[in-house]
């Protein structure tokens, strides 16, 4: 770690006033390139160096260093510090990394810089911009460096090197590769840079010349940089503005907020009102509390000390949901607007907002937007009406002038999911430990059912040949009364939905008087369970929406299952919902029947599909409220793929990120062999994925049990596919190097290099004659939001706008014939790169199950090894690849053939290629420019990083 040596209040203030400060004051922070400059003087070479000024033309202002009045911007960090923390952030060991940065940034620049009177040509480095791959993979893309001694010194060339990011991987080579050559006084040694590969992606190395002097040896260096893709790509996806922090709205309201008019909404003769559950004032203030850690340890002492339990389940999830919408409610503060102006239509004012097609934000109509103008004054809350792709329709009152003022606009968020939750978490409930915590005794059946027990007209024969479906089929409807939850616990493609939609359709034939509630996480999936229950009338099957849903979203061939008498969705009388036989709804707004009167224990059985997906006090929204002790419960899901998305630590720290279903499973009473076939079935018979494309998943996740039953045509149409590098092995991993970029105020990454690749497979596969695809039958995963944005526009303007691209979360419960992955990130700069942070969310387990288990016949992943393998999961899969010969590009720069150990650190190997780049970088520097002692190194503090956004 850098020793203390110098002074913070030259480095990050106006300057030193204590005469008896020992610390280095030669020093100056370029605020702009994050680099310190010591001693001071060189600052002014900083300044006039190409970086300095390709920055100085990017931005548009320098960082701020103030933020609110009691904050102080830290520059090398990039954050704002409230000043009573100041000395100790700069203490902190993630500050002293983010100097060491800057420092050694600094290092770079002198070691680029001529000395001594060796004249280097090509001061600003090689960058040889975008080539095609054409172009680079016949090697004639090269320039000439000359070296040229402007002194009577004797000195001569020790000799040449090239380094890259990973050590013998380089691209670049120098010719001739002389050494030990004396440097004659004006007479130029020329050499030759050229660049030769085969794959895409983006390449930086250092051309690095060393001498001998009488003084000593030193080095000059070149920096060497080049793009192989698409020149007009690249130009397309480059950032638009740099990446700079989103800065908060400071919004202050002084007075009354003027509302305006709500949406006309049909009037429902709701018999139980929905309270508010606003957040308690001593929660509120600490969840005020900034650092999160901090938030943790209070509510730790505070809210929960003892653990979940039966007799504080109430309180524990009422306040996790007020931790969750705490967050959520911040989270929307980055979607601010500043100085926008309205259109006025009629009595409605429109607002473009970037993004909302994509809901970032999420508006919906009936939702507040608080408007002020600009330099302050009367504020608004304005109620929205319209959403017509990225613009919103808004009611103000009567006083507002939207016409030529700009205001600055803040979304509010609407917190009705989180009421529904609430309301089902006070709901009394008659039999809490069977639902909640049930032990020995509330098995659904007394043993594992078998075929001959109950003979059934199957409405699906196939599950006829499938014992596990029809085990869980016939072990649904043998449940006994006062049963605890039964599970269906469906890995990918193993037809869980098939199953559960068999099992109401048995329900209802075997039991008149049956009334079946059916539910799922997302519109989506509970869509594709009415889909498939559309064998029964409009009469029987009732598909339940929110008010106001998008009608164009629903099916079309849902409508006549649906009530919708004006432009809005709405509820039937309550006589006619008792009707329904069964009824289809979102969990969420499963609220409906409680508040709308049906009785408890109106619906026999309630189903959750894809249960493994919804947070406990969601699920319990279409549970509790309603059930008796003869209410069947069946949940079906999967706790290996995506669980609820949690957007606060605190409440993910808490528990709140695991599922009602994952909680369960880890009871005793659904443990190992005791709980199988009497608590819950496990699915086995996969029909989607070739074998090559399953056995990873399977060994890693499922025990090895998953048994592939898919068609043959379907899973070996890519077979002897000039795509694979394997003829019979379906699966690629292509490996490429990138970077990382980020633009505007999105923290969203992308990775242009990665997209150019997908774009390139994309294009290959629509062309290949031999084993033809649709558009539609590829689809396209990236964990970044910008990745997809950006590969969507790619895509589109190749023609090939059909491809299906979204992220993970999109892609649960859907398949392809061809998915394409592309991780994203990547470091072509090492000493960018923070190992314990750089791979975010996607190292988690069931990110990376999903992504790798949603492709029927051909897998390819693109991603930067050298990154990736820092986890050891992804270490594993690359392993299992490359030993398959499934292998794309450059090799991997570690022992494929070692075990991988599950809770090994291999983010140290990349901290040694950090520390050896340093290293590196200090032995160029002359004697009188040794930073040795300020950038040394330990590689045992680099555990710090800017995980503020994860």
């Amino acid at each position: 770690m850098i020793p203390d040596k110098f002074c913070p209040d030259v480095l990050y203030g106006t300057g030193c006033s204590d005469t008896s400060c020992i610390a280095e004051h030669d020093v100056i922070l370029c605020e702009l390139c994050i680099v310190v400059c010591s001693p001071a003087s060189n600052y002014d070479s900083h300044i006039r160096g190409q970086s300095h000024r390709t920055n100085l033309q990017l931005a548009t202002t320098l960082p701020g260093r103030l933020g609110a009045e009691d904050l102080r911007r830290c520059t090398v960090c990039s954050f704002n510090i409230p000043m009573d923390a100041w000395g100790i952030h700069l203490a902190a060991p993630a500050h002293k990394k983010h100097e060491q940065l800057a420092i050694l940034r600094n290092a770079y620049e002198q070691a680029e810089r001529n000395k001594r009177g060796i004249n280097v040509s090509l001061e600003d480095g090689v960058d040889f911009g975008v080539v095609t791959l054409e172009q680079a993979a016949e090697g004639d893309i090269q320039t000439a460096v000359t070296v040229t001694n402007e002194t009577s010194e004797w000195i001569s060339m020790l000799h040449t090197e090239v380094r890259s990011r990973i050590p013998g991987h380089a691209k670049f080579t120098v010719t001739p590769n002389t050494t030990n050559v004396p440097l004659r006084t004006g007479q130029p040694l020329r050499f030759s840079v050229a660049f030769r590969h085969t794959q895409l992606g983006r390449y930086d190395a250092r051309l690095e010349f060393t001498f001998r002097a009488a003084a000593g040896n030193f080095v000059i260096a070149r920096r060497l940089r080049i793009a192989v893709g698409d020149y007009e790509d690249h130009e397309l996806l480059k950032p638009v503005t740099p990446f700079v922090r989103s800065r908060r709205m400071h919004w202050s309201v002084d007075g009354p907020v003027l509302p305006g008019v709500a949406p006309p909404r049909e009037i429902m003769n709701w018999r139980r009102e929905l309270r508010h559950f606003p957040i308690p004032g001593e929660l509120a203030e600490i969840l005020q509390i900034r650092s999160p850690q901090d938030t943790i340890d209070r509510l730790r002492e505070r809210c929960f000390h003892d653990g979940l339990s039966q007799a504080n389940h109430l309180d524990y999830f009422a306040t996790l949901l007020w931790i969750e919408e705490h967050r959520m409610a911040e989270d929307l503060k980055m979607y601010d607007m500043i100085g926008v102006e309205f259109v006025q239509e009629g009595k409605l004012h429109s607002l473009h907002v970037h993004g909302l097609a994509e809901k970032r934000p999420s508006v919906t109509i009936g939702d507040t937007i608080l408007v002020q103008a600009s330099g302050g004054g009367q504020a608004f809350k304005g109620m929205v009406h319209e959403i017509q792709e990225e613009r919103v329709r808004i009611n103000f009152h009567a006083s507002f002038h939207g016409t030529g003022t700009h205001y600055n606009v803040r979304f509010t968020l609407n917190r009705t999911p989180l009421r529904r939750q609430h309301q089902a978490l006070v709901a009394p409930i008659r039999s809490p430990q069977r639902l909640l915590f049930p032990v020995s005794g509330f098995e659904g059946l007394e043993r594992p059912v078998v075929a001959s027990d109950l003979r059934l007209g199957l409405f699906n024969s196939t599950i006829g040949g499938n014992p596990a479906q029809l085990e869980a089929v016939i072990s649904i409807l043998q449940l006994k009364i006062g049963a605890a939850p039964f599970i269906v616990f469906g890995p990918p493609g193993t037809g869980k939905t098939v199953t559960i939609v068999e099992a109401i359709l048995q329900i209802l034939l075997l039991n008149p008087e049956a009334k079946v509630l059916a539910c799922a996480p997302s519109n989506s999936a509970a869509d594709i369970l009415a889909q498939r229950l559309t064998s029964l009338s409009p009469e029987e099957l009732f598909r339940c929406n929110a008010a106001f849903r998008e009608p164009g979203s629903l099916p079309a061939d849902l409508l006549a299952y649906s009530y919708r008498p004006t432009h809005q969705f709405s509820l039937p009388s309550l006589a006619q919902l008792a009707k329904y036989r069964v009824i289809v709804s979102t969990c969420n707004n499963a609220s409906f029947a409680y508040n709308i009167g049906l009785p408890e224990g109106h619906f026999t059985h309630v189903f959750v599909d894809e249960a493994g997906q919804a947070s406990e006090p969601e699920v319990l929204v279409a549970i509790k409220p309603l059930a008796l002790d003869d209410t069947r419960v069946i949940l079906s899901g999967d706790p290996k793929q995506l669980g609820p998305v949690i957007r606060s630590s605190v409440a993910r720290e808490f528990g709140m990120e695991k599922s009602y279903l994952e909680r369960l499973m880890a009871l005793p009473l659904y443990s190992g062999e005791r709980g199988r076939g009497t608590t819950y079935v496990k699915l086995t018979k996969n029909y989607r994925s070739h074998e090559a494309i399953l056995q990873y998943p399977n060994e890693k996740f499922y025990d090895g049990e998953l048994e592939v039953c898919g068609l043959p045509s379907s899973i070996n149409a890519f077979l002897n596919s000039r795509q694979l590098v394997s003829p019979k092995y379906p699966v690629v991993f292509h490996a490429i190097s990138g970077r990382n970029e980020r633009e505007a105020t999105s923290p969203s990454y992308f990775n242009i290099d990665e997209a150019i690749q997908v774009k390139a497979y994309v294009a290959a596969l629509l062309q290949d004659k031999r084993h033809p695809v649709h558009a539609e039958d590829i689809g396209v995963i990236a964990p970044y939001h910008a990745q997809v944005r950006k590969i969507r526009r790619l895509l589109k303007e190749s023609g090939l706008g059909t491809v299906k691209v979204g992220s993970v979360e999109e892609f649960q419960g859907q398949e392809r014939r061809v998915i394409i992955v592309s991780t994203v990130r990547s470091s072509a700069d090492l000493l960018a790169y923070d190992a314990k942070f750089t791979l975010g969310f996607l190292s988690n387990p069931r990110r990376f199950n999903v992504a790798m288990t949603r492709a029927k016949s051909l897998l390819v992943v693109v991603g930067d090894a050298a990154i990736l393998c820092v986890d050891p999961l992804w270490r594993a899969f690359m392993n299992h690849i490359f030993l398959r010969n499934g292998w794309r590009g450059d090799e991997p720069t570690w022992d494929v053939n070692a075990p991988v150990l599950t809770d090994a650190d291999y983010a140290d190997e990349l901290r040694d290629a950090i520390a050896a780049e340093m290293n590196s970088v200090m032995s160029m520097l002359p004697p009188e420019q040794d930073m040795e002692a300020e950038a040394n190194v330990e590689r045992g503090q680099w555990e710090g990083g800017d995980s503020a956004d994860w």
